[in-house]
């Protein structure tokens, strides 16, 4: 009779062996099929990303243009961070979420990849044959009436497996117990001890690596061609001349600076002499051209309100002046006493 815990540590165990074992058959697929030179019959695809390691098998090849990374055959990349993207020769595309580490092998149109840790995104159209290898399980994609195949499989963050099939299936297999299990199209599972025993159902929160399958297009270059001249004619009458009151510029008037003139007398050069004369200062002549301006300079205008201004009333003429009084003659003393003699003794008395 077996104990609980003697169960435990038996599938503890079992779980161990079966991991070390996945590890050094891998070593020894990456021992025998790494060439010292890589040829190109055995390339895999280039592969581009921001926090990649490439080492083993690899070249460095000018692919559509641009200077790219091409794996072969035995090649351990390693994404430290962020996502990488393998263009496969021949013309299927790999997603690589990382932190992963993984190996490829390829002979001929078969294409194994050992994958430790991180999640890859698999889309194949028809070749080549993948394989991928986890430490426990071996995972190989169904096609579906010869359609394309399009899988997810990695490991989260607790070190579970999980799987997700979104174009053909998935066969999965145990690498120590022979146990197989196939995923159909659409589905998505995961295992928590790299066991068949334990497959759950997953929403499909588990595995997520996105794989852009086609690249942004270019825009088409744009040609001009000249205008004919119906259309050169057609505008010229739709385009109403839209032309701004252009305001006539004022005058700046010149600002009046300073002018100065510096008279220095000739040099003189002696060539009998061994010291050159120099130039006295004191004739040098500094003259200061300037226009003297007026005490008090006024540009502009005084804008203010309109007072408006009475017109002068026209004064009353002044009144005529009185006549003049009459001239009263005083008779001198000599008329009067003519005049009392008369009044005494008139002549024709």
């Amino acid at each position: 009779m077996a104990f609980p815990f003697q169960k435990q540590n038996a599938r503890r165990n079992f779980a161990l062996i079966s991991t070390a074992a996945g590890v050094a058959l891998f070593g020894i697929f990456a021992a025998v099929a790494r060439p010292d030179n890589p040829s190109p019959g055995d390339s895999v695809g280039a592969i581009e990303g921001e926090a990649i390691a490439v080492t083993g098998p690899m070249s460095v090849e000018t692919v559509n243009g641009g200077v790219a990374t091409v794996l072969h055959s035995g090649s351990n990349v390693r994404v430290k961070s962020g996502s990488a993207r393998i263009n496969l020769v021949e013309g299927g595309k790999i997603a690589i979420c990382g932190p992963a580490h993984f190996s490829v092998l390829k002979s001929g149109n078969s294409l194994t990849i050992a994958l430790d840790t991180g999640t890859i995104h698999v889309h194949i159209e028809r070749q080549p044959a993948l394989t991928m290898y986890t430490p426990q399980i071996q995972a190989q994609p169904v096609a579906i009436g010869g359609g394309p195949q399009d899988s997810i499989v990695g490991f989260d963050a607790t070190g579970a497996m999980c799987v997700r099939t979104n174009r053909g299936a998935l066969r999965l297999e145990q690498q120590l117990t022979g146990q197989n299990v196939l995923v159909p199209q659409g589905g998505s599972v995961f295992l928590a001890n790299g066991q068949i025993d334990s497959l759950r159902t997953d929403s499909g929160e588990h595995c997520a690596c996105e794989l852009q399958l086609a690249d942004a297009a270019p825009p088409p270059p744009e040609v001009s061609r000249l205008a004919s001249a119906a259309e050169v004619r057609h505008k010229v009458e739709d385009v109403k001349p839209n032309v701004p009151t252009v305001e006539p510029s004022k005058p700046v008037a010149p600002k009046e600076q300073p002018v100065y003139q510096v008279f220095v007398p000739p040099l003189i050069y002696n060539a009998n002499a061994n010291v050159q004369p120099e130039i006295d200062p004191r004739m040098i002549l500094l003259i200061r051209r300037v226009r003297v301006r007026p005490t008090l300079i006024f540009q502009g205008k005084v804008e203010g309100e309109v007072v408006p201004v009475k017109a002068p009333v026209a004064a009353a003429p002044p009144p005529p002046a009185p006549p003049p009084p009459p001239v009263v003659k005083t008779a001198s003393l000599t008329e009067r006493v003519r005049n009392f003699f008369r009044k005494l003794w008139p002549f024709g008395s």
